[in-house]
């Protein structure tokens, strides 16, 4: 039967087709890229008249990803580079400004306290809120649900505790739980939400903490790791957790993974994977079975200096069971902050600092392989996030 409006016809069709047809799924990693302090020379240097940080925020649906830029979200590369965290549905970023300029001060900063929060969902993306939390914010955890926030405040010796609802972060509590100068850098939900481990860095050990209702509350409990840990993450069945950093020996030592049985309440250190010199951050796979860390490798020291290299590594280890198991070892640039898997877990993505560029890597067949493709960013990014 030949339709009487023919155009109108069409009209409702197309229209139908369109309201049939999936929403554009992003699968968003979101790298925050620091202008001010520079670490190429070996130690940290403020850049005097630096252009604002900002934000590379890359979509991963197709490859190599879509790339767009929002100018102005303060962030650092002092601290561990999971001080950006994305919600379970990719809705938000939370990103730590760590630190302030103070000129006043030998080292030329002094710590902040805020966290952004970005709507990667509104055309464009843009910062809609910030938050106090306690001093110098570092690593950042949701929860698997997406309604709680735990934050640790390395220059606090504490960790805050923030209820997440639509862009709204409600401050909870803040648990102080240990000496300032022992840096609590990073942070790591349990699968199950009831627990959070804080990488407790020059303390040398992880600790503890219980989820209430009303906030955070401090269990004794601590547990051994290798070194300082610097980088804590759970497994995506909770089984296990993971820390890595450097231990307190020669900058040429080789540093090791720690893995943590989580099984229920209870945690113990099990096993320590070598790695190779420097671990920075790592990262695991979606389907957990697949650990990538990258190291600095002496690539961190100042160039001409003795043992100067000038690339980082990155060692990928294989999750067969209960065991963790080192596979490859590669080059990748200097001074490698975070790296992650993408959301489909079919890519590694490098951050290269003083490169200003993001490197990214196939995982096929158990290997990794360097696909030769970068992603300029226009800063040196310092702290990387993958959403869902």
């Amino acid at each position: 039967m030949i339709p009487r409006f023919p155009a109108l016809a069409g009209v409702v069709l197309a229209t139908c087709a369109a309201l049939a047809a999936p929403a554009p799924i992003h699968r968003w990693v979101v790298s925050a890229n620091e202008n001010k302090l520079d670490l190429a020379t070996g130690s940290q240097r403020i850049l005097p008249g630096a252009i604002p940080d900002n934000l590379s925020l890359m979509d991963f649906s197709v490859f190599p990803p879509v790339v767009r830029h929002l100018d102005g979200v303060a962030n650092t590369v002092l601290g561990p580079p999971s001080n950006v965290a994305i919600t379970p549905d990719g809705r938000l970023a939370l990103v730590a400004d760590s630190i302030v300029l103070d000129p006043s001060r030998t080292n030329g900063w002094a710590p902040g306290d805020r966290i952004h929060v970005v709507d990667l969902a509104s055309n464009p993306p843009a910062v809609v809120a910030t938050t106090k939390a306690g001093p110098q914010p570092s690593g950042i955890a949701i929860s698997r649900d997406g309604t709680r926030v735990a934050v640790a405040n390395r220059a606090g010796g504490s960790v805050s505790a923030f209820r997440l609802s639509g862009t709204r972060l409600q401050p909870l509590n803040a648990v102080v739980f240990t000496e300032s100068t022992n840096e609590v850098s990073d942070v790591a939900f349990s699968p199950d939400g009831r627990h959070v481990l804080a990488a407790v860095t020059q303390g040398g050990h992880l600790r503890v903490l219980d989820w209430r209702e009303d906030g955070l509350v401090a269990n004794p409990r601590r547990i051994s790791t290798y070194g300082k840990p610097y980088r804590v993450q759970f497994t995506p069945d909770g089984q296990f957790a993971l820390a890595s950093g450097a231990g307190y020996g020669n900058a040429d030592d080789t540093d090791a993974l720690t893995v943590i049985e989580a099984r229920g309440d209870a945690f113990r250190t099990v096993d320590f994977v070598p790695l190779a010199s420097g671990p920075e951050s790592f990262d695991i796979s979606p389907d957990g079975r697949w650990i990538a860390a990258v190291l600095m490798n002496r690539s961190n020291i100042a160039p001409g200096a003795p043992g100067h290299r000038d690339h980082g590594v990155i060692v990928l280890v294989e999750r067969t069971g209960d065991r963790f198991v080192r596979r490859q070892e590669l080059a990748t640039g200097a001074i490698p902050e975070g790296v992650v898997f993408t959301p489909d877990g079919r890519h590694l993505a490098v951050q290269c600092h003083p490169d200003r560029e993001l490197r990214l890597y196939e995982l096929k067949r158990g290997s990794l392989r360097d696909t030769g493709r970068r992603v300029p960013v226009p800063g040196m990014p310092s702290g990387i996030g993958r959403g869902p």
